[in-house]
This record gives structure tokens, C-alpha cells and sequence, in this order.
């Protein structure tokens, strides 16, 4: 681990830098994270249902929650923020979203290697036992 393990803050990140361009027009926020994970919120929003009668969101956002949780885990795990791009990163849906609820995303860095991060994460609307979805990815360092 680095020398700026304790000084990389997930929480700061996210109402800071994370607010920008797609992450913040999607709301996403900071939860919580642990030694090598990362827990965000997005907010329930109607206009991201992917169909407006039954008013279910779109698997977009639940994507780019779970990106940006995995990608927050490594870091959090590194203690840096290094330059990373997702090579490849499955998510696989299990049930449609509550309508209304907001959507939980945990994602967790499992190992790292000199060029590629292994994540996984889990996403749900209130109840871990019960996910919406799974994830599982590969992050490489640029």
C-alpha cells in the first residue's frame, strides 16, 4: 500500500469530483467503503425509468453505479487514485428495481496486480439478501 493510503477520502471524491458530468447528473452519492470497497447511493429518479408506466429504471444507471463503485474500490484498496480504464465489466440483472427506491451499489477490489484491479460488487434497493444485480469486472492502470 502506498504512503497516501489514509489520505485518498472515497467520501470527498464523490461530493467533489464525482458530482461531475454523467456520475453527478445521475446523483450519485457516497455511502460508505471499507479497507477494499466502496458503498454509493443513486437515487430513485423518475426520469431514468426505462419505461415511464411502470416506472423502473433503466439498466444504464445501475451500470454506472456499479462502475464507478468498483472503480472507487480499487482506489480506496490502493490508497491513490491512479488512472485506470474498465476493460471489461459484467453486470448481471436478477430482478428490476423497486420503483421509488433508491438503488445501492457496493463494489469491492479482491486483488490487484501490477497492471489489472479484479473487482466485484453487488447492487440492491434496501435489502443486500435481495439484489437487483451482480457485478464482476477488470479495471487495467494507464
Amino acid at each position: 500500500m502506498s504512503s497516501m493510503a489514509t489520505e485518498f477520502d472515497p467520501g470527498l471524491f464523490v461530493s467533489t469530483l464525482g458530482q461531475h458530468g454523467h456520475n453527478g447528473r445521475l446523483g450519485i452519492r457516497y455511502l460508505e467503503h471499507g479497507a477494499d470497497s466502496c458503498t454509493l447511493v443513486l437515487p430513485y429518479d423518475s426520469g431514468l425509468a426505462g419505461d415511464p408506466e411502470t416506472g423502473i429504471l433503466a439498466s444504464g444507471p445501475i451500470v454506472t453505479l456499479m462502475d464507478m463503485a468498483t472503480s472507487i474500490s480499487i482506489w480506496v484498496r490502493s490508497g491513490m487514485v491512479r488512472p485506470q480504464a474498465t476493460l471489461d465489466l459484467r453486470v448481471d440483472y436478477l430482478r428490476p428495481a423497486t420503483p421509488g427506491k433508491a438503488v445501492v451499489g457496493r463494489g469491492e477490489c479482491y486483488r490487484i496486480t501490477r497492471n489489472v484491479a479484479f473487482v466485484r460488487g453487488q447492487a440492491h434497493d434496501g435489502d443486500p439478501d435481495h439484489p437487483i444485480a451482480h457485478a464482476a469486472g477488470t479495471y487495467m492502470f494507464l
